[in-house]
């Protein structure tokens, strides 16, 4: 039996709606606060509650997990011995029926910002549950749920109502890691509204220690009335010959439980929760309320059930719980002449945030790491930052820079509070040779939207070994953040491959080319490097220019990667190049001098356009590719026995998406390059069927010469998939160099994929990837959501800064304006909301309109053309009033 579904959007705020989702496997929904509570839920309510890798409330599961345990949120409602039913769908009975011609149960999902809700209606009983789940945005580390039961029959209905949570309480190591033993250690306790597992140890990966942890499961009736009794041990709920999804106690509706005031040692836990038997009259509901709780800081549990575990303060919860994320996300608002679109781009705004509680781990996709996020993580996600959440932006940018180190690589393991950075897991120290190009991205884009250039002056320490770096003096050293980009910058460009391009190392923003540290090479990267070099050199001319700045002060030991100045290089010589990166690495080795020189912005600024250019010039002069058809692009890596990569091959056309991407986005090829190139990129990777662009042809090798992702199936993951991630990144790079409907294109496939509910079976946002049968993949935490943030407001709206003048830029396309031909978005500039309105009437494209008025609050504004874009001073913006300020612009 087929369900083709399709969520639907409910209104304008990102709400939706979804037909049988349990039809349907490996659905989940985020649930989470800024206090660290995380939780993840599915149609039938499985998933895992957590605030860290240490902390699990329920069993930490997986993708497959969700569908292969049983361990999940229950609620059971007994009539009689043949009228047993789980409101939440998993009974041994109801999954029996679950592909039955003749349904009697008919599910549904609702959800929003954030909270999940569960309708399932069972014509056969006349019974309907409507079960909502959500974190309350607080500083408690508790999930929240309401389950009401309607009598939708015509006769009255008496029976008895079990909450039952599986209690996991401890790491997620001890999954496969003493887990038999680590239940020894569990204490139990019934109170009048629930169960508490405090374990008396932990057995983990930080040793032998006492445990402070409780866990628990709360519960109450609408009035807060306490249940009679409970079940608190999984063994003795489940029965003999029982399991949690036909469990002897239900289907026995035995009353051998425990009241409150019991204690039981060393046996699995469960928050199996009796409450009083109930007769409900047709259409007559009642509710139960339950709390699921990690208590970290020793408070105490028991109230957690007077506070949260009845119906008003449920309601009033959950109201500031929708209230809170409504807020947030407020901060950028988008309408088009596609409302499915502007709601789809809430969930996309919504999913940085998610990535900054969750991390890179902690949804059941997002199976590795121990949670928190990596370097390239820390930038990126401040790129949406800079939109949504502006003030703190600054200090978080400045601590970052906290992690570089002397030698142009940083730490690889970030601490949980800002600016912490742990040595290297295992002593295993691993570069990626793309890390040092993202800081000076973001850091870009924040002096272009602040115009605070006096940022780069601010002096920050380096990263040795665990600790700051320190001089040969023993004192903490520290360098201005243009020292920090010089440092990772230079590095790069001195330590190349035979070939003349930067070293691969252990993998670029690619962490599945990761098998070729000796010869492998990145032009991609060696091209973003090389348009940063440009783009630093121009930023240091505004800052001569705007803050009468003429020297800089350096480390004595960095005038050896700087050149120019006082020596005549020969870039074309890898031998050279490796020559001055260890005459560097000499200097480095015990440890730096303290010691600083004065350097002239003016022989800065050369040194770098010197470099930069020659990047340039090699780049287009040896690895622009023709092939036998005719196409061009560019050549994207080396590999492990210094060969080039792409182009024509006897396994076939060899082309990679990433290899474009960077080139492009850096300003090197001429536009007729770029124009070949999407006439190549088009013939060889674009396929509608997994929602675009994919990363690469099929290679047709097991290429251990260059890395892991050549053992993937190909159309998954690094090798060939549709990765949302540089796919948007394309688009990106499309836009800025003025191939808007390319660059269209290229997102309006991913968003008409992805609301594809048939094929992409996913809720509305965007995923990692999309696999080789068009699912998508690891949802919500992923850095593509930043990127596609960041390109809409900037590029697709144009709304942007420059030196902290605004820019108007907008290159919309003619179905992205409504039928009276106007498109809206709503953003944080110079810390004032503004509402910018464009009216574009004769529904051109955006290389027919341009700017002919704009007016702001009704009024004219003063503004100048710049190459086909408005600049309005950041004076005029700083006047207005923190309000809703309105912008008209009329395109022509």
């Amino acid at each position: 039996m087929r369900y083709e579904g399709k969520w639907n959007f409910t209104g304008e705020k990102g709400e939706f709606k979804l037909n049988h989702p349990d039809k349907y496997n490996y659905l989940y929904f985020p649930l989470a606060n800024e206090a660290g509570m995380m939780s993840a839920i599915t149609p039938r309510l499985h998933g895992d509650i957590k605030t860290g890798q240490n902390t699990f409330a329920m069993r930490p599961v997986s993708l497959e997990d969700l569908h292969n345990t049983k361990s999940a949120r229950n609620f059971w409602v007994y009539t009689d011995k043949n009228n047993i039913w789980s409101a939440t769908g998993n009974s041994a009975l109801q999954f029996s029926q679950k592909f039955s011609e003749e349904e009697s149960e008919k599910a549904k999902i609702e959800a929003g910002f954030l909270w999940h809700k569960v309708t399932r209606d069972n014509l056969d009983l006349g019974l309907k549950s409507e079960i909502v789940n959500f974190v309350p945005a607080n500083a408690a580390t508790v999930e929240l749920m309401e389950v009401k039961i309607t009598n939708t029959g015509n006769k009255p209905i008496t029976f008895t109502p079990t909450a039952a949570v599986p209690i996991y309480g401890r790491s997620a190591d001890n999954l496969r890691d003493h887990r038999h033993v680590t239940s020894l250690l569990n204490r139990i306790e019934t109170t009048d509204h629930g169960v508490i597992l405090k374990p008396t140890l932990s057995f983990d990966e930080r040793g032998h220690k006492v445990n402070d942890v409780s866990y628990g499961v709360m519960g109450g009736t609408a009035t807060g009335e306490k249940p009679e009794g409970f079940f608190p041990v999984v063994e003795d709920f489940i029965g003999r010959g029982g399991n949690l999804e036909w469990p002897e106690t239900i289907i026995k509706n035995s009353n051998d439980y425990l009241e409150a005031g019991e204690s039981i040692a060393g046996y699995e836990a469960i928050g199996a929760l009796r409450f009083a038997d109930i007769t409900l009259h047709p259409g007559e509901k009642s509710s139960y309320y339950l709390a699921i709780v990690i208590d970290e800081e020793g408070e105490n549990i028991t109230e957690i059930a007077s506070k949260y575990c009845n119906q008003e303060a449920f309601n009033e919860y959950l109201e500031e719980n929708k209230d809170f994320w409504q807020q947030k996300l407020d901060t950028v608002q988008i309408e088009t002449g596609d409302s499915e679109y502007d709601n789809w781009m809430k969930w996309v705004t919504l999913q940085p945030v998610l990535r900054r509680i969750f991390g890179c781990s902690f949804l059941p996709s997002h199976d590795y790491g121990r949670g928190g996020r990596g370097w390239r993580d820390l930038w990126q996600d401040c790129l949406a930052l800079l939109f949504m959440e502006p003030e703190p932006v600054r200090e978080l940018l400045y601590n970052n820079f906290a992690g570089v180190r002397i030698d142009g690589t940083n730490a690889t393991i970030i601490g949980t509070e800002s600016g912490a950075f742990k040595a290297d897991r295992n002593n295993i120290r691993r570069v990626w040779m793309d890390h040092g190009a993202w800081p000076f991205l973001t850091t870009k884009l924040y002096i272009d939207q602040s115009g605070d250039l006096e940022f780069l002056l601010r002096d920050q320490s380096y990263f040795s070994s665990g600790n700051n770096l320190l001089d040969k003096k023993g004192n903490i050293y520290r360098g201005n953040i243009i020292e920090h980009f010089l440092v990772q910058h230079l590095t790069h460009f001195f330590e190349v491959g035979e070939n003349n391009n930067f070293l691969l190392k252990n993998g670029d923003w690619n962490d599945g080319l990761d098998m070729a540290t000796d010869k492998g090479e990145s032009v991609a990267f060696t091209a973003l490097y090389g348009g940063n070099l440009l783009e630093l050199a121009s930023i240091l001319k505004s800052l001569q220019e705007k803050e009468a700045v003429d020297n800089i002060e350096l480390a004595e030991e960095l005038l050896i990667l700087l050149d120019t100045i006082n020596s005549e290089p020969n870039y074309n010589s890898y031998d050279y190049k490796h020559k001055i990166l260890n005459q560097y690495r000499q200097s480095c080795q015990d440890g730096i001098s303290g010691q600083k020189n004065n350097v002239a912005i003016n022989d800065l600024v050369d040194d770098l356009e010197t470099k930069g250019n020659w990047i340039i010039e090699h780049l287009n002069q040896n690895e622009w590719l023709e092939n036998k058809r005719g196409y061009n692009w560019y050549n994207g890596y080396y590999d492990n026995d210094g060969q080039k990569l792409e182009g024509d091959h006897p396994e076939g056309t060899r082309m990679t998406l990433t290899g474009q991407v960077f080139p492009i986005m850096a300003g090197m090829p001429a536009d007729e390059q770029i124009e070949k190139i999407i006439k190549a990129v088009d013939y060889y990777l674009k396929d509608e069927s997994v929602g675009g662009y994919r990363l690469n042809t099929d290679f047709n090798e097991l290429k251990t010469n260059l890395g892991r992702l050549f053992g993937f199936a190909y159309g998954h993951k690094e090798n060939g998939a549709m990765f949302s991630h540089m796919a948007v990144m394309y688009s990106n790079a499309l836009y800025k160099q003025g191939y808007a409907q390319a660059a269209f294109e290229v997102i309006d496939s991913i968003y008409q994929h992805c609301r594809d509910f048939a094929t992409s079976r996913i809720y509305p946002g965007i995923p990692e990837y999309i696999n080789q049968r068009g699912r998508g993949m690891y949802h919500y935490l992923t850095g593509s959501a930043s990127w596609l943030l960041l390109t809409v407001i900037t590029e697709v709206f144009g709304v942007r800064g420059q030196l902290g003048d605004l820019v108007l830029d907008p290159k919309l396309n003619p179905s992205q304006f409504d039928k009276a031909g106007r498109a809206k978005i709503g953003t944080i500039f110079a810390d004032k909301f503004l509402e910018i309105n464009y009216l574009n009437k004769n529904n051109l494209a955006p290389e027919k309109y341009e700017i002919k008025n704009i007016k702001l609050n009704e009024e004219p504004v003063a503004y100048k053309l710049q190459d086909g874009y408005a600049v309005i001073a950041r004076e005029v913006i700083d006047k207005l009033d923190n309000k809703n300020n309105q912008m008209k612009v009329v395109l022509n």
